[in-house]
């Protein structure tokens, strides 16, 4: 098994709370990450898409008292949202008997209606982690290029050839537009959301139109909002916001957006391998997104990200406010010699942050001025993971 690097931080979590529930999109490696936390530990496992284990659910109440010196892990627990009320009851009746913490895992793979589910039932009670695919700090130096291209689902990374990668993304793609989204209620047509996802490729790391989008549907702007909601909610695609710290500027507002996972959104486009991304001119698009993701992945618990521009073109691609306050900011280049632009400057001087990096494809470290490190995406995530701390 791949080490996950949050898997320290779960189990501390778990240490500290009575239930944790572990966010991810479907065939992110929750259910793996899970079973091996529990195996250091006296658990059980329940998946309640299986009948056979909802069935052991009749009676919770019974069921949870059965195992109240065990973990309990309860995967895709969206679908029973009555289970929140009876969490609640029993993990009140475990405090006062001195069981407080390490009570529940509660995995799941629709994020707002879960945190919004286990807010409302379990608040003060719970701790939320999010698993993603897997990101640069979790592969080889060597791998990066092809986690990329392939994407970090395990299945799609580890696959023995580029062409069984592919074809695991595009059977994913289907299965989500015709199994999962359906079961999770909303009634959208498995080809406009496929378009639409396409649509969401094509653009990767641009700046929203929603009008564009719906034009491009042939539905309104309303209608497309709610398609982002979707696929933002089932942690497929990420929303960034603009910076709106300067008013004396006139900022760019709308947020840009991508599809997360690098290697769903060429398998939307029909990119087949490397050599037809880097022919591709999404390329540099890509590779931004794929960055950004990585670095989002691994920042402390309770840092913001950004990015910036203004109407007048001045912008930089990432702009990190840590805990505390500090600004940090990226900006993304393909290109193996990369160079500071008028563009970069102009933003610094606005933002004024502490540290400034340019992210491109090599190994080496090197300063590019007095104030500005050219940097791996591999070096720049194990610097902000190093600032985690619990």
């Amino acid at each position: 098994m791949h080490s996950r690097h949050i898997q320290s931080l779960l189990n501390f979590l778990l240490q500290h709370s009575p239930a944790v529930v572990l966010l991810g999109p479907r065939q992110a490696g929750k259910t793996t990450l899970a079973l091996e936390v529990g195996a250091g530990r006296r658990s059980v496992y329940l998946d309640l898409e299986n009948p056979d284990d909802r069935a052991k659910l009749t009676n919770p109440a019974l069921y949870f008292a059965d195992h109240e010196d065990e973990l309990v892990i309860l995967d895709e627990v969206q679908r029973a949202p009555e289970l929140f009320q009876r969490l609640r009851g029993v993990i009140d009746q475990g405090r006062r008997e001195g069981k407080a913490n390490g009570r529940f895992l509660l995995l799941g793979s629709a994020a707002m209606d879960l945190m919004q589910q286990a807010g409302e039932s379990l608040a003060g009670r719970i701790s939320y982690l999010e698993l993603g695919p897997f990101d640069a700090l979790e592969v080889d130096e060597k791998d990066v290029e092809a986690l990329w291209v392939r994407g970090g689902f395990p299945r799609s990374f580890l696959a023995e050839s580029d062409g069984l990668s592919l074809t695991w993304r595009r059977d994913f793609i289907k299965t989500y537009l015709e199994r999962d989204i359906p079961q999770l209620g909303p009634r959208i047509a498995a080809e406009t959301l496929r378009r639409f996802w396409t649509m969401l490729a094509h653009n990767q790391a641009q700046v929203h139109n929603g009008a564009n989008l719906a034009r491009g549907l042939g539905v309104d702007a309303k209608t497309v909002a709610g398609y982002l909601d979707l696929m933002v909610d089932l942690l497929l695609v990420r929303r960034l916001p603009a910076w709106h710290g300067n008013p004396g500027k006139r900022m760019v507002k709308a947020p840009k957006v991508y599809v997360r996972d690098s290697g769903i959104a060429h398998a939307l486009l029909g990119i087949r391998d490397k050599e037809e991304l880097l022919g591709h001119p999404i390329v540099g698009h890509t590779w931004e997104s794929f960055v950004i993701e990585t670095l989002i992945s691994v920042v402390p618990d309770g840092t913001e990200p950004y990015y910036y521009r203004t109407s007048n073109g001045t912008e930089v691609d990432l702009v990190l406010v840590l805990p505390g306050g500090k600004r940090w900011v990226v900006e993304v280049k393909r290109s193996s010699a990369p160079r500071l632009e008028k563009s970069f400057h102009s933003a610094c001087a606005d933002l004024e942050p502490e540290r400034r990096f340019v992210v491109y494809p090599g190994e080496e470290r090197y300063r590019l001025d007095e104030v500005t490190e050219a940097v791996s995406v591999r070096q720049l995530a194990r610097e902000l993971h190093g600032l985690t701390s619990y």
